[in-house]
């Protein structure tokens, strides 16, 4: 976390920062910043998917990819994965495109299926039911859980992943708390690693929910900006170890790896969980497109493919989080207007304002010709109580126009934060 120290002469640096401001206004414009997704030059990475599987059709076993059936997926393609997501082969299901909408398939069933293994009772039955969603976190989590009117309950992120005590408190008390979102590598917004420790009391913690269920979203799994390739505790094998071995499922996808609209999204868990999961995807499905899956394999080939593959995105992504970073740093640095976030990986960089001041930053960036993900999209409904966090997502613009936003950025900044101050 990048802090900058306290500052005087409010009015006279204001001053300064509207004639700042108007000149950004001036310069007429248009640029987005709204959403963190692949650039082209990181989708051309994989251009070469486009000609594969070519005439074959034949996955390494003999499955005929052209054919119905297969819900677990392609062995060959989740052997890839398997140590990336920390979860055994058989134990991992490689289907549709889209990790978000497993997540949301997991909570369809678990409200209209028969039960979930462990609980007494579908979630449509009970009289409510809550999740924990630690706070700055992901906007789609907390829609998924709007849509299904699912109380939220925010809960403080820190370097370390949610806070456990805060948590373990919730949990064992409450048993209405059927889970919690987790991102335990680089989150988004903020680039925060689960500790061990963390994994460790989120497998072992009682829960007065016995279908409690933590929703581990890796999307981030192989997603790494520098050379420290950070690892985040197994969290199956602890739920296991703590005698929980249902508790966890895990998430993951290719879409920031390959395609992000073509990629092939994950699931892993307990056996039990994965006969569920298999049982009720039958009904909606009656198999995986395995030929995305088949030249998803012979693209990646095998788990160091992954790695060298990656190593290419972070020559494109590392430059882009430098530039803001020093942008910010050159004119945020000293005025006590505002933290930023550091990330080691992920696509987001977390930019927190004086208290009160995220939605005038976004409301004068966008009259500036910068639109900036919405204040208050880091936490549920979507209301940050502080008014302080801004999401940055660095990875699509090129350096250039990334330049012009992240410097429009902190002209916003400081005429909001001087704002505030002078007033």
């Amino acid at each position: 976390m990048t802090t900058t120290a306290g500052t005087d002469r409010p009015t006279t640096l204001l001053d300064q920062a509207r004639r700042d401001y108007a000149a950004l206004q001036a310069q007429g414009l248009s640029l987005d910043l709204t959403r963190g997704k692949p650039s082209p030059e990181q989708l051309d990475l994989a251009t070469d998917l486009l000609a594969l599987p070519g005439d074959r059709y034949t996955a390494a076993d003999g499955t005929d990819c052209r054919n119905y059936g297969g819900s677990l997926g392609l062995p060959e393609l989740r052997e890839i994965f398997s140590p990336f997501l920390q979860v055994p082969v058989d134990r991992l299901m490689a289907v549709g495109n889209s990790s978000l909408e497993l997540m949301h398939d997991c909570l369809v069933h678990a409200f209209l299926g028969t039960t979930l293994p462990g609980a007494a009772r579908r979630w449509a039955d009970e009289e409510r039911v809550k999740f924990l969603c630690p706070v700055p976190g992901y906007d789609r989590h907390f829609g998924v859980c709007e849509r299904f009117g699912i109380e939220m309950i925010p809960v403080p992120l820190t370097d370390d992943g949610p806070d456990m005590t805060v948590v373990a408190d919730l949990v064992r008390s409450d048993p209405e708390i059927k889970g919690i979102w987790c991102v335990p590598k680089y989150g988004n917004p903020d680039g925060s690693c689960y500790s061990d420790e963390t994994v460790r009391r989120l497998a072992a913690m009682p829960t007065a929910a016995e279908d409690f269920r933590i929703f581990w979203d890796n999307a981030y799994a192989v997603h790494h900006l520098t050379d420290e390739e950070i690892e985040v505790a197994d969290i199956l094998a602890a739920c296991a170890d703590a005698g929980h071995p249902d508790r966890a499922f895990v998430f993951g996808s290719t879409s920031k790896i390959t395609l992000a609209g073509s990629g092939v999204a994950f699931f892993g868990s307990s056996a039990a969980n994965v006969a569920w999961l298999r049982h009720y995807s039958g009904k909606r499905s009656i198999g995986p497109d395995k030929l995305n899956q088949l030249r998803h394999a012979l693209f990646l080939r095998d788990a160091e493919g992954v790695r060298r593959h990656m190593r290419r995105h972070r020559e494109i992504l590392r430059p882009k989080f430098d530039v803001v970073d020093r942008v910010f740093a050159e004119e945020l640095d000293g005025t006590g207007l505002a933290t930023w976030t550091r990330p080691k990986g992920g696509y987001f960089i977390a930019l927190s304002v004086l208290e009160g001041c995220a939605r005038e930053v976004v409301r004068l960036a966008a009259e500036a010709g910068i639109a900036l993900t919405p204040a208050g999209a880091t936490h549920p409904w979507p209301e940050d109580p502080q008014d302080s966090v801004i999401r940055i997502g660095p990875t699509y613009p090129g350096l250039d126009e990334l330049r012009h936003i992240a410097h429009g950025v902190t002209v916003c900044v400081r005429v909001a934060g001087y704002e505030k101050l002078a007033a």
